[in-house]
C-alpha cells in the first residue's frame, strides 16, 4: 500500500508543529515532514531552485528537531521526518545525538530525510564551501552511521575527524533511522543513493521519474544492491490545485513504483490548513480504496 504524508513549512507565523502532528494523526496520514534552513543570508546572491522570489517561510522556521520532539510528545503513530535536513551545515556529532534521541523518545518513528543545500551563501556562513557539500554530506552521514552503530566509534576523513568516542542514545531503529536522500534526477545522486542511503526523495517536477528509476537500479546493482532496499518517496511540497488533476498525478507516481507521496500545505494558520487536510485524506482514501480492489 501507498502511504501519504504531509510537509509543512513549520514557522512562526503558521500552525504550531504540535497542532499539525494532532491533526495529521488524526487523519490517518503516515508521516509529517518538516524541513530545514537555519537562517537565509540577506544578500541573497543565490537564486531561489524554484524561480522568483525566495518564499517569505524560508526565513522563519522552527529548528526541525524541536519541531519535531514537540509533534512526537503529542503523536504514537505517524513517522516523523526531516524533509529535509540540511546535514552538511550541521556538525555530525550533534546532529547523530539528536536523530537517536528524537528515534528514543519517538519510540523508533523517526525518518532522516536529508539534502546538500542549495544556497551557497548559508553554506558559507557554516564554513561549507559550495563545491564540497555533498563530500561534506558523505562523511557526515558515515559518521553518524558510525556513532549510531558502534559502543566506540570513531571516523577519519577529510572534513570528520574523531578518535574513539562513547556516544549514547542509540536509535531505537537498527543501524540508525532510513536515510532518504532529497536530490534531483542525476548519475551522482544515484551513486550517493545506492552507496549510503536507504531511499531516493525526489521533487517530481524537477526529475523524468519515467527514465530516472531504471537509471538508479543500474547504479544500485553496480553497489550490489536491489531496488528493494531502496525505498522511492516522491516530495511533492505544492500538488496540482486541482483535485481531478492531483488525483491522476498521485496515480502516476504509485504506477512508477513510488511507496509514499508527500503532500504539502502552506505555512498558515489552522484554518486554512485543516481544510486541506481533509482534502487530502480524502484523496488517500480514495488511493486506498483502489490498491485494495
Amino acid at each position: 500500500m501507498t502511504d501519504i504524508g504531509i510537509m509543512m513549512f513549520a514557522t512562526d507565523e503558521a500552525i504550531q508543529p504540535a497542532d499539525l502532528a494532532r491533526a495529521v494523526e488524526e487523519r490517518g496520514f503516515e508521516s509529517l515532514f518538516l524541513p530545514e534552513h537555519t537562517h537565509i543570508p540577506s544578500s541573497r546572491e543565490t537564486p531561489f531552485p524554484g524561480g522568483g522570489d525566495l518564499p517569505r517561510e524560508y526565513s522563519h522556521l522552527h529548528d526541525p528537531f524541536v519541531a519535531l520532539t514537540a509533534a512526537a510528545a503529542v503523536t504514537s503513530q505517524i513517522k516523523l521526518a526531516t524533509g529535509v535536513c540540511l546535514v552538511a551545515q550541521r556538525d555530525p556529532i550533534a546532529t547523530a545525538k539528536a536523530v537517536a534521541s528524537l528515534d528514543q523518545i519517538s519510540g523508533g518513528r523517526f525518518i532522516f530525510g536529508i539534502g546538500a543545500g542549495w544556497n551557497a551563501e548559508e553554506l558559507a556562513n557554516h564554513g561549507v564551501a559550495f563545491q564540497d557539500r555533498w563530500l561534506v554530506v558523505r562523511e557526515h552521514v558515515q559518521a553518524m552511521r558510525a556513532l549510531w552503530t558502534q559502543d566506540e566509534a570513531e571516523y577519519h576523513g577529510r572534513f570528520v575527524d574523531f578518535d574513539p568516542v562513547w556516544s549514547w542514545p542509540k536509535p531505537v531503529q537498527p543501524g540508525g533511522p532510513p536515510i532518504l536522500l532529497g536530490s534531483n534526477a542525476t548519475k551522482w545522486a544515484y551513486a550517493r543513493i545506492a552507496e549510503y542511503c536507504d531511499g531516493w526523495m525526489p521533487l517530481p517536477g524537477r526529475s523524468d521519474l519515467t527514465r530516472a528509476i531504471p537509471e538508479l537500479e543500474t547504479t544500485a546493482a553496480n553497489f550490489g544492491r536491489t531496488m528493494d532496499s531502496i525505498s522511492l518517496t516522491a516530495f511533492n511540497p505544492w500538488p496540482k490545485a486541482d483535485p481531478a488533476a492531483r488525483e491522476q498525478h498521485a496515480r502516476d507516481l504509485i504506477g512508477l513504483g513510488f511507496q509514499r507521496l508527500v503532500l504539502g500545505v502552506p505555512p498558515a494558520p489552522a484554518a486554512t490548513v485543516l481544510p486541506l487536510l481533509d482534502a487530502y485524506a480524502e484523496l488517500a482514501a480514495k488511493l486506498t480504496a483502489e490498491e485494495t480492489r
